[in-house]
């Protein structure tokens, strides 16, 4: 008896049966099996019971839906756990696709956000009102790094009656498990690290069945489905994903601590910096002494600084996304959090001058060299 070591690809959109009562059966959830890939198909299935293994090792009852972008995963949960009149408190300096879901869409079916500062516990207990049905976080917020206290957070949610949702794109479960610190869902936007090439696209959540099933419902409905091929590159990137966020955390570190103090850095931010204002948090919740591959910078000279520091790296890319093998840099206000005006921009803690560097597995000294000739060119 002999198996693939690689996954097999299930290019198929639709499934035949031998009798209409199996048909029936199947596509009505009462018996296992595959009828249209929109509701599962098996390489999907595959790439997020392996992520769900990675988030809950040895927890059976555990799984994960995988969908066709990490904004797919993330809207799907908040639409499935959400009604009108319910509110979901957030944090004012999330992800930018996020900020405009909950500030632009969710309004619009009844849903009102409350976004504050995720990491001030006792800002977060005063937000809390009877219409609480939600808290959402972000493991690294993206791109200010900060790290919320996610116990804390999980205890106020639960007291209030509501969940606690975890986007943990930035950690991934290397870093981070959250589901080990009372999340009842995590989400990750499996383009980045899961995927590790900048060749995939794909989202996931995972949690307990009575978590996950609204969120399965939504995905199912609302069409955010994972191709099989793209399935089967994000399930081959998890293979290696502990080798390549090891390095690219090591890496970072040493950038991190090499940067600060650079006369056209106006502030480095990592979470594995003493002076990072939840360095201590970090340590508690991060294993191996891992804290991100990303490092956000201010730089002197507001926009036009950062704009010229991202044009004169050679080595690191000015693209779109992060976590993969290459480095990446982009300014934050102009690309990622676009959508967001100078006022939230403000409340987000995102200044004109902010970078958001993506560490890759170049060599270090080699990134290094890079980064310094681009801000000596700026200075």
């Amino acid at each position: 008896m002999s198996r693939p070591l690689g996954l097999p690809v299930v290019r198929s959109s639709a499934f035949a049966f031998d009798n209409s009562h199996d048909y029936s059966e199947v596509l009505g959830g009462r018996k296992s099996g595959y009828s249209y890939s929109r509701i599962d198909n098996p390489t999907a299935v595959a790439f997020a019971a392996a992520v769900a293994a990675l988030e809950a090792p040895g927890c059976d009852d555990v799984g994960a839906e995988p969908f066709g972008s990490g904004m797919a995963a993330i809207s799907a949960t908040l639409l499935g756990h959400l009604e009108a009149g319910d509110e979901v408190i957030a944090p004012a300096g999330c992800y930018g696709g996020t900020w405009s879901l909950l500030t632009r869409w969710l309004p619009r079916w009844g849903i009102h956000p409350v976004l504050i500062d995720i990491t001030d516990a006792a800002a977060v207990r005063a937000a809390v009102t009877p219409r609480t049905r939600m808290i959402y976080a972000e493991t690294i917020a993206n791109p200010t790094l900060t790290v919320p206290d996610l116990p804390t957070l999980a205890q106020i949610a639960h007291q209030a009656g509501g969940r606690l949702v975890v986007d943990s794109t930035f950690a991934t479960p290397v870093i981070c498990r959250p589901l080990e610190h009372g999340a009842d869902l995590v989400l990750h936007s499996a383009t980045k690290f899961f995927g590790g090439h900048a060749d995939a696209t794909g989202g996931v959540a995972i949690g307990r069945s009575e978590h996950l099933g609204p969120v399965r419902e939504a995905r199912i409905d609302l069409g955010g489905c994972l191709a099989p091929d793209e399935a089967f590159l994000l399930h081959r990137g998890l293979q290696t994903l502990a080798l390549r966020v090891a390095r690219q955390c090591a890496t970072a570190a040493v950038l991190a601590d090499k940067l600060a103090g650079h006369p056209t850095v106006a502030r480095v931010r990592y979470p594995g910096l003493p002076s990072h204002p939840q360095h201590g948090t970090a340590r508690a919740l991060f294993h191996d002494g891992l804290f991100g591959s990303l490092i956000t910078v201010d730089v002197h000279g507001g926009r036009t600084g950062a704009m010229a520091f991202c044009d004169a790296l050679r080595t690191v890319a000015i693209a779109t996304s992060l976590g993969s093998v290459h480095s990446k840099v982009s300014h934050a206000a102009s690309t990622t959090h676009r959508q967001l005006d100078d006022t939230a921009l403000a409340a987000a803690g995102i200044s004109p001058g902010q970078v958001r560097l993506s560490v890759g597995v170049e060599d270090p000294e080699e990134l290094l060299a890079d980064l310094r000739q681009a801000f000596d060119a700026g200075s």
